[in-house]
């Protein structure tokens, strides 16, 4: 087993003394390289000496994703390029992609994350771990397998795509351990149901599944279909790639690991640093990362913190699933709303396939809200009546949960567009 005690049990006042030391370090190393970070110290009159607490990161700016994009493609980058030996990039798809290149520390920074995130997660080295990440600029596939390898587990690099082939490698393989996006876990149960597979008879038992927001009641959905425990992870592109925070085996929130990754909750509206405990927007600084260190990074996703030790012996902060993000709500007819939300209401009624899409439009200038669900074969080949009685309680459920009436389209199983990748759940048609 790879893990830190040293770090990951640490008493509360030691960690926050070692993380102020690395942030005084952090701020003095990127005001001297980075012109955008010195910049903007200079306009708010901070230097590393102005660091004396955790609480005084609250003095230095954020930085957002436009922020990147302003500095596309390296002006963020911190040491010589001679010293870059990799580069990976986010996916790309509201313009041009974050890049984010790596020392060779932070590769092994990278792979110890990764192996103590693979610990948490409860693999073990005599563990077949097949990695149905996507390999390539995305951070998840590579990020896993270099992990896995040093926690001493057998890695099957089988990306993602072609569900026959991966369930073929699961049963002849051994295989213990699956790592994919969660709609991708599902992707494979059906693929399983297809072929008369029954996977509880293979030696699965664990997946470590994240890279987009899933709720508790897809989660059971995962466990009950496949069946493994499903423990959440979180990473991001900017902060480091996989790595960042993970459920230990109690799942009672995501451990970050603290000494390399600075967490705080805002208020999105006001950047007003949250206590412990409130929901708000999770910012992230790195503390050791040298290539392309980032401070306060605004990260959109919605959660809370939690510092009370955990009963697995850890005293890192844990953060609450992902409830949403500042920039997927949907404000409908002045309300907000999450993608969460109504995916929560959807698992808990039964009859329906957690497989839906989610669909704003506007007509005569009002926000109108449709979700196209998908039924069971079982209800979908029955009567009329009761396909109308189950339209008539997911429309009521979602009414009594999100306050606003939606229009519920039920579809035959089977019909709405998969995905290997994350799960693109939301269509708005307002701004088209």
């Amino acid at each position: 087993m790879i893990w830190s005690p040293e770090y990951e049990t640490m008493p509360r006042e030691s960690l926050e003394q070692l993380q102020v030391e690395r942030l005084k370090s952090l701020v003095a190393r990127v005001y001297e390289k980075v012109p955008f970070y010195r910049n903007a110290f200079k306009e708010r009159g901070v230097t590393a000496d102005s660091i004396k607490s955790v609480a005084d990161i609250g003095r230095l700016p954020f930085t957002s994703k436009q922020d990147f994009r302003d500095n596309y493609p390296l002006g963020l980058v911190a040491t010589p390029m001679e010293q870059v030996c990799r580069i990976h990039a986010s996916s790309g798809t509201t313009g041009k992609p974050v890049i984010a290149p790596y020392t060779a520390n932070d590769l092994r920074l990278w792979t110890d994350m990764m192996a103590r995130t693979l610990t948490c997660a409860g693999m073990g080295k005599n563990d077949v771990m097949q990695n149905a990440y996507g390999y390539g600029l995305f951070t998840g596939g590579l990020g896993f397998h270099y992990g896995g390898e040093k926690v001493g587990a057998t890695v099957i690099p089988s990306s993602t795509g072609n569900s026959k082939r991966q369930l073929m490698l699961i049963q002849d393989l051994g295989t213990t351990v699956i790592t994919c996006t969660p709609s991708y876990a599902l992707i494979l149960a059906e693929a399983a149901t297809e072929i008369g597979l029954d996977l509880g008879l293979t030696r699965l038992r664990l997946g470590v599944l994240g890279a987009e927001p899933w709720s508790e009641q897809m989660r059971n959905e995962i466990e009950i279909k496949l069946p493994i425990k499903a423990v959440d992870i979180y990473g991001l592109t900017e902060i480091l790639g996989p790595g960042v925070s993970v459920e230990c085996s109690h799942r009672c929130g995501l451990h970050i690991f603290e000494d390399n990754f600075l967490p705080e909750i805002i208020n999105p509206e006001t950047g007003e640093r949250l206590p412990y405990g409130q929901v708000g927007e999770l910012v992230f600084t790195t503390l050791t990362k040298e290539a392309m260190p980032v401070i306060r990074f605004c990260t959109k996703d919605i959660t809370s913190l939690n510092a009370e030790p955990c009963q697995c012996g850890r005293t890192l902060v844990r953060m609450g699933k992902v409830l949403g993000r500042t920039d997927d709500m949907l404000i409908i007819r002045g309300v907000n709303v999450f993608p969460s939300q109504i995916e929560s209401v959807l698992l808990d009624v039964e009859g329906v396939e957690p497989h839906y899409q989610i669909i704003v439009d506007r007509e005569r200038h009002l926000d109108d809200l449709e979700i196209w669900v998908e039924v069971s074969e079982a209800v979908f080949s029955d009567e009329m009546r009761k396909m109308e009685a189950l339209q008539k309680k997911v429309k009521d459920e979602m009414e009594g949960t999100l306050g606003i009436g939606a229009r519920i389209k039920l579809v035959e199983p089977k019909s709405l567009a998969r995905t290997e990748g994350k799960a693109k759940r939301v269509i708005d048609r307002r701004e088209l």
